[in-house]
């Protein structure tokens, strides 16, 4: 049974920084492509980094540009988001996404694995 098991999330104060994991089992994810996304109360989920497959290339928001990291350790079967300078409207459910379809040039993720989530609350 594939699965990806978000881990990291917490309560934080402005400014404050977390470190998100997500780690996958039931199969390899080094040939895939790997995102964050998020959702806040009352919002539609939104995109929030993606990297490819081999991590040579990233992709981040820009509501989170320069304050927001995603990388991955392959051998760990595992992608992170390191989140930096973290704000009030950062407070969400991150979400941890997998494409089904190995080696993609770009990102869509219109077929992919999710994650049950973990919560990311930030204090003013």
């Amino acid at each position: 049974q594939v699965q990806l098991v978000e881990s990291g999330g917490g309560l934080v104060q402005a400014g404050g920084s977390l470190r998100l994991s997500c780690a996958g089992y039931g199969r390899s994810f080094s040939n895939y492509n790997m995102a964050w996304f998020r959702q806040a109360p009352g919002k539609e989920r939104e995109f929030v980094a993606a990297i490819t497959w081999s991590g040579g290339s990233t992709n981040v928001a820009d509501s989170v540009k320069g304050r927001f990291t995603i990388s991955r350790d392959n051998a760990k079967n595992t992608v992170y988001l390191q989140t930096n300078n973290l704000k009030p409207e950062d407070t969400a459910v991150y979400y941890c996404a997998a494409d089904t379809r190995p080696r993609r040039p770009g990102y869509d993720f219109v077929s992919a694995f999710w994650g049950q989530g973990t919560q990311v609350t930030v204090s003013s």
